[in-house]
């Protein structure tokens, strides 16, 4: 059973994409109230390189969208959807919600299940998070690394941990196929695509600065540490991703 969207919540439609207008605060609030009514949320989070890349690729798309709560984790995404007539209260980065819902589970005694990354990678974030909310219960855990075909055993082994929040960090698009395919069979309460989290509670990745990130340019950071890697794929998705912000002005405009 999944829980009704607060009243005040408002969904919008930018690029293609629906977004539901509710800030951090909002959003923990709604996963808690999921959480204690024994239903399933589950959520996804939007930055502009996804917003692109969800135009090309089917897949992703429906994964995301069937999603019950579809966020932006992108600040460029929350100044186009301002462009574009539609208010979204703020930001909300899955990196600083998985954190906020880590606080939370361990003031009410929920058990959570991180699923992703390596094995080194992972012991280092249960490290991480037994020193920061050492009250917290984790009920599992398990590495990214597992084929497709073995998606519903190891749905079943995280239902058989009683795990009340589900945390993935693996890469798009796998996570959001694995929530839609296999979220219910888990039996969270609470679903969440973390994506690369787990690598920045690790230590192994940098976040930006406060700074950049206001500015919206946290993905120049995370270029300049990988430059080679991450530069071609970055100035493609952003320079496409303008291009269907203007565009869609320009479409406005005329109509």
């Amino acid at each position: 059973m999944t829980a009704p969207l607060p009243e005040r919540a408002r969904r919008s439609t930018v690029l293609g994409t629906t977004l539901d207008a509710l800030s951090m605060r909002e959003t923990v609030a709604r996963c808690v109230e999921a959480v204690e009514a024994g239903g399933r949320l589950t959520i996804g989070v939007v930055n502009a390189a996804k917003v692109v890349n969800m135009r090309s690729d089917p897949e992703l798309r429906r994964s995301v969208l069937d999603c019950d709560l579809v966020l932006a984790d992108g600040q460029a995404v929350v100044w186009a959807a301002y462009a574009l007539g539609h208010r979204l209260p703020e930001r909300v980065a899955g990196i600083d919600l998985f954190a906020e819902l880590l606080a939370e589970g361990e003031r009410r005694g929920y058990g959570v299940y991180l699923l992703g990354a390596t094995p080194p990678v992972l012991g280092l974030v249960v490290a991480v998070i037994r020193r920061r909310f050492p009250g917290l219960r984790i009920a599992g855990v398990r590495d990214g690394y597992f084929p497709v075909e073995e998606s519903a055993e190891v749905a079943a082994e995280i239902a058989r941990s009683g795990a009340d929040m589900l945390f993935l960090g693996i890469s798009s698009p796998k996570k959001e196929i694995f929530i839609r395919d296999w979220g219910a069979a888990t039996g969270a309460k609470l679903v969440h695509g973390v994506g690369g989290s787990f690598d920045v509670l690790a230590g192994r990745t940098r976040r930006a600065p406060r700074l950049w990130q206001r500015l919206g340019i946290e993905w120049l950071y995370r270029m300049l540490q990988e430059p080679l890697r991450l530069g071609p794929r970055y100035v493609r998705t952003n320079a496409r991703f303008v291009y269907l912000v203007v565009a869609e002005l320009l479409r406005r405009r005329r109509a």
